[in-house]
């Protein structure tokens, strides 16, 4: 596979885009990382349910946020990656840092206050849909076809189906559903938003991915030190579980997802989410006991069948199935 990795000067390339170089040479496919990706992604739902044991949801964004930042600076210390000098970069990683990070990581740890983690795993399977629709409707990256109408409808009527909606939803439960939801809403508009203005723009990858981490930490500084607290008696395994979801979840896996983003369509990058609900899933009903009703996976495989027919990976018969989107047209 031709390397499409963004480049800058001669002195650029050779700090910036070092570590994919090095990803290239042992000849390590963007798709391994990928499964590397949703993997981390996964996990996260379980760290985030135990660190919330410790701290309240904003503390629980913060803090991970605070230590993916550490370790995406060690990582460009070590890897003597520049981080961006523009000063246009810095407003579009602000922006990424509220919808990639801020925002969504607020709103996932708000909703598993009142939600399972496999529940909130799930429900981010929504986000290559969320995705489409933003880069159809937002960013004119995608052209609406009959195919992707059809997926986005179906991957609806999976959101239906995994909440269980015919149970009947308590307020607080309801609450936390909206939450996740509109975190992947952030989510959606974040893939799109990022290959539009920073792929290609000739900086770092992981200059880029520090950059956004360190924006929605300081986005989060003074909410965390106003409204944050510690609850009484936490838990050790809560603050392991707090660096694991920033060192990995949040600082290694950024860089992974600029990595992946800068050799793959938005769509598809954004469709790691096929991977995350196996790992949160198994994560969730292994080591939090939680139940997995049986309309979970069920609504779970309709959003991601929706989301592979949007993106003309699953074909429909007859005359639909030449109208399957062939992938982002970018921009």
């Amino acid at each position: 596979m031709q390397d499409t990795t963004t480049t800058t000067s001669a002195a650029g390339d050779a700090a910036g885009t070092a570590p994919a170089k090095a990803l290239a040479r042992r000849q390590i496919p963007w798709q391994a990382w990928f499964v590397v990706l949703g993997a981390v992604w996964g996990c996260s739902f379980w760290w985030i349910k135990v660190g919330l044991q410790a701290l309240d949801p904003i503390g629980v964004a913060f803090i991970r946020l605070a230590f993916g930042a550490v370790a995406l600076l060690a990582i460009t210390a070590l890897t003597r990656a520049p981080l961006p000098r523009r000063r246009s970069t810095w407003g579009h990683l602000f922006i990424l840092g509220m919808l990639f990070n801020s925002l969504p990581f607020t709103l996932i740890a708000y909703g598993e206050t009142h939600v399972s983690a496999i529940l909130a795993g799930l429900i981010n399977a929504l986000t290559p849909l969320a995705t489409l629709l933003a880069a159809l409707a937002v960013f004119r990256q995608e052209r609406a076809t009959p195919t992707g109408i059809i997926g986005l409808l179906l991957g609806l009527a999976g959101v239906v189906v995994v909440i269980g909606i015919w149970r009947g939803l308590g307020s607080r439960e309801l609450l936390g559903i909206l939450a996740c939801v509109a975190a992947v809403v952030c989510y959606g508009l974040a893939f799109p938003y990022s290959r539009r203005h920073l792929m290609g723009a000739g900086e770092s990858l992981v200059g880029l991915a520090t950059g956004q981490v360190l924006s929605g930490a300081l986005q989060l500084l003074p909410f965390a030190l106003v409204f944050g607290h510690v609850r009484r008696h936490p838990p050790v395994g809560s603050f392991v579980a707090l660096g694991a979801l920033g060192m990995l979840g949040t600082g290694v896996a950024y860089v992974l997802n600029f990595h992946i983003m800068s050799r793959a369509p938005a769509t598809v990058a954004s469709s790691v989410t096929y991977v995350v609900p196996l790992f949160a899933v198994a994560v969730g009903a292994t080591f939090l006991g939680e139940p997995v009703a049986w309309y979970e996976p069920v609504g779970a495989f309709v959003i991601l069948a929706g989301a592979a027919i949007s993106q003309g990976r699953l074909r429909l018969p007859g005359r639909w199935a030449q109208s399957s989107p062939g992938g982002s047209r970018g921009a």
